[in-house]
């Protein structure tokens, strides 16, 4: 049977996937996160902040070593190590290298996006009501100046992507929103209907994809044949920590952002300046380039995905074993409001608990030494890699108790 990507249309086929993957084994994986694995302590964090594996604190300690050795021309090695990252980003997501603008958060990337829309006469853009504060809170401070803001509900989710579709017009500039609802874990399927109407519109479309990468396989195929902007970062299930974060851009993209950095016109420095004209990459993503940038993240980032390719820690197989996690806390949980799905093809890397006093349930679960977050009365429980069966189980029963409570 072919493989179909949950995130993509359904009724088409997808490349298929190897025919030998890993099987990951947290017991086998543990002793690399040795920094972080400490006595008493279950971190249940991994739709947060993932522990990084030891070889982290190489990489971070690279950074430094170049830059005593080299001082000023750090940035020839460093702008190498950000291709690199450019490289490994794109082999996952099915894209060209030249097509991956970085940027140290994806708000920044976002609001550069924003800045090359032609707002003068498309101030209308459509979202949904389940985005992450870098999309909600910015989309709500345009609104306060007067740009319309379509605000369409994330569930029933099976039609969220029709009813996305349903919402764009002619006068809107461009569609926002997540593959996987960083609220509830849920997978929105079938959104090349949205790529497909925002084309047919001339409305630019721009998905969310952070709590997909490293966790839900996709590939930008998935999404339509139409152009797709997707933004995603490092912070979470690939554990690259801060500061990595990436914007597919279209390659046939000639946009010109008004929030615009001096590394978008890099390859010209050298060129005598045009007047009354402003300068840009000729390639999509070079257009988004931003300003000088700590290179740290960059040497963090490239030894964590030699790691997880030594691990065989391949998307495929990060997918299988939280899927496996997550049904286990689910299962533990029964009499709880889980607002995850239980279709495992359906739910992301978390499980996500509907509860009144869930700040307060962290706070409880923090005093016995487990880690996890609320999002209002949210709790979220996010499993990883280096997380053993026996610590899931321990979690769940401490929450079971206090639920019944």
């Amino acid at each position: 049977m072919t493989e179909i990507s949950p995130l993509g249309d359904r009724s088409r086929a997808a490349s298929p996937a190897p025919e030998v993957e890993a099987i990951l084994s947290p017991e086998a994986l543990r002793p690399h996160y040795s920094a972080f694995m400490r006595p008493g302590r279950i971190l249940l964090t991994g739709h947060s902040h993932q522990a990084w594996p030891d070889v982290a604190r190489a990489g971070v300690l690279e950074a430094y070593d170049v830059a005593a050795a080299h001082v000023d021309d750090k940035w020839g090695p460093a702008l190498a190590c950000a291709d690199e990252i450019r490289s490994a980003i794109a082999e996952m997501i099915g894209a060209g290298p030249g097509e991956i603008a970085l940027g140290a958060n994806t708000h920044e990337l976002i609001v550069r996006f924003l800045s090359a829309l032609p707002s003068g006469r498309r101030r209308r853009l459509v979202t949904t009501d389940g985005e992450f504060h870098s999309i909600t809170r910015q989309l709500q401070r345009l609104e306060e100046e007067g740009v319309e803001v379509i605000w369409v509900p994330a569930l029933p989710v099976d039609t969220l992507a029709a009813r996305l579709a349903e919402a764009i017009t002619p006068e809107t500039g461009a569609v926002l929103a997540s593959t996987v609802l960083f609220g509830t874990g849920h997978v929105v399927p079938h959104l090349h209907l949205v790529t497909e109407a925002a084309a047919r519109h001339g409305a630019a479309a721009l998905l969310d994809a952070y709590h997909a990468f490293g966790v839900v396989p996709f590939e930008i195929a998935d999404f339509g044949s139409h152009p797709a902007y997707v933004v995603g970062g490092g912070y979470k299930y690939v554990q690259w920590g801060e500061g990595v974060c990436w914007l597919r851009v279209p390659p046939e993209a000639r946009d010109r952002p008004i929030w615009t950095g001096w590394f978008a016109q890099f390859a010209r420095l050298e060129a005598a300046p045009t007047p009354g004209a402003i300068a840009y990459g000729a390639e999509g993503a070079a257009r988004y380039a931003g300003s000088t940038y700590d290179p740290t993240s960059h040497y963090r980032a490239r030894a964590v995905i030699e790691f997880f390719r030594d691990q065989g820690m391949s998307p495929a197989a990060l997918r299988r074993l939280y899927q496996r996690q997550t049904a286990r806390i689910i299962e533990g949980l029964p009499e709880a409001d889980i607002l995850t799905p239980r279709d495992p093809e359906a739910r992301g890397g978390f499980v996500s608990i509907r509860h009144p006093e869930a700040g307060a349930l962290v706070a409880q679960l923090k005093g016995r030494g487990i880690f996890a977050d609320a999002r209002g009365d949210r709790l979220r429980l996010g499993p990883a890699p280096y997380v053993l069966d026996d610590e899931i189980d321990e979690a769940v029963e401490v929450l079971r108790g206090w639920i019944r409570r």
